[in-house]
């Protein structure tokens, strides 16, 4: 029994430890010289034109939220859709109770105006 623990505490370890890797070998051979061109603002490869500062209206946030939510939950549709042939009736009702909650959703972010862009 504790051989199988040992598994998934070596694993757990190998998962805390390994995201500290990139960052270790980053801090160990990344210049320390700062100078005013390393630290400059820049878009894409070229120069500022103006305060780089620049904020944004929150609709923006809200749309991109709401884009994300529906974005995911069509993957969902997806694998039931590939294996709908072997789930029967009571999978196909389950799936219209899940576009109604989706429907419900999107009308609810309309009526907010969260899919206005002014």
């Amino acid at each position: 029994m504790l051989q199988d623990f040992t598994y998934v505490g070596l694993m757990t370890v190998i998962a805390v430890i390994f995201p500290f890797i990139p960052i270790a070998i980053v801090m160990l051979l990344s210049p320390k010289k700062p100078g005013p061109v390393k630290n400059a603002t820049y878009e894409c490869g070229l120069e500022t034109t103006g305060n780089s500062w620049i904020q944004f209206r929150v609709q923006y946030y809200l749309y991109a939220l709401v884009f994300v939510i529906f974005d995911i939950e069509t993957v969902f549709l997806y694998p039931w859709a590939v294996s709908y042939g072997g789930l029967g009736f009571f999978a196909l009702l389950e799936m219209f109770v899940f576009l109604g909650i989706l429907v419900v959703g999107l009308v609810y972010a309309w009526r907010k105006g969260a899919l206005e862009w002014v």
